[in-house]
């Protein structure tokens, strides 16, 4: 299995990994770095005087906590949510107490949830790293929400030779974890880039070996892409979290 996490996390997944007897490598595609300070979280607290605060990410949990506890956050009543389970683990972590999770554990479930269905005229910040999806925000707005973001983390993308493609061939790879659309992209990108570079007998054998590996996603969004771009064997884990993903290899 190619584990495609940040390596702290990629090797806590391998541990789990080797205890079922299977096999993994280890290869981040990202690292992260803080992205705020102490001096914008407190501007973005005044700014939105948030009731809600969403958290969407262990990273944005953990970089937003270096930068400035999240216990000190706690101006008046602020309701704090978490994206899924792991997420909230963290929250807990930081001494943040009564914080709702939905059980389908996306953008999708958190809007679901009652206590973000009537929002107008309430004020949200969503904490989260540089870039990424729309939708959370586009819907509490749409439902008469200020939303705001505070951006804790910046994703910093490694570069790698088309040539790592062949290594993972040669390790006898045949499963790869992906948990985001943008991880998804690149790695097909740099796949495709190696294809293009190829006579076509060559060709034929890596085009193969990319149809028969299984490709664990992280969510329904993430396969739908999968497939979308070609992608043949697509396991949707239902979560980012070691368990899920254990469970969607089992």
């Amino acid at each position: 299995m190619l584990i495609t996490r940040p390596e702290d996390k990629g090797r806590q997944l391998a541990q789990q990994l080797k205890t079922i007897g299977v096999n993994s490598t280890c290869q981040s595609f990202f690292d992260y770095q803080l992205y705020t300070d102490q001096e914008k979280i407190l501007s973005q607290l005044t700014t939105y005087s948030p009731s809600i605060i969403i958290f969407v990410s262990v990273a944005a949990v953990t970089f937003a906590h270096q930068a400035l506890p999240i216990a000190e956050w706690q101006k008046g009543d602020v309701q704090f949510f978490a994206v899924g389970q792991a997420t909230k683990q963290a929250l807990s972590g930081c001494k943040i107490n009564n914080i709702l999770c939905p059980e389908q554990q996306n953008s999708e479930g958190l809007l679901q949830l009652d206590e973000l269905t009537q929002v107008s005229g309430k004020n949200i910040l969503i904490v989260r790293g540089d870039g990424g999806r729309e939708h959370l925000k586009e819907c509490l707005s749409e439902r008469g929400a200020k939303v705001g973001y505070l951006e804790s983390y910046q994703r910093l993308w490694r570069t790698f030779d088309d040539v790592i493609v062949k290594q993972w061939q040669e390790r006898q790879i045949n499963a790869i974890v992906i948990t985001s659309n943008a991880l998804l992209q690149r790695i097909v990108e740099i796949i495709t880039a190696f294809l293009d570079t190829l006579p076509s007998e060559d060709k034929l054998i890596f085009t193969r070996w990319k149809n028969n590996c299984l490709w664990i996603v992280a969510s329904e969004r993430i396969a739908n892409s999968a497939k979308t771009l070609g992608l043949m064997k697509v396991i949707n884990a239902q979560g980012a979290n070691d368990k899920a993903i254990i469970n969607a290899l089992s």
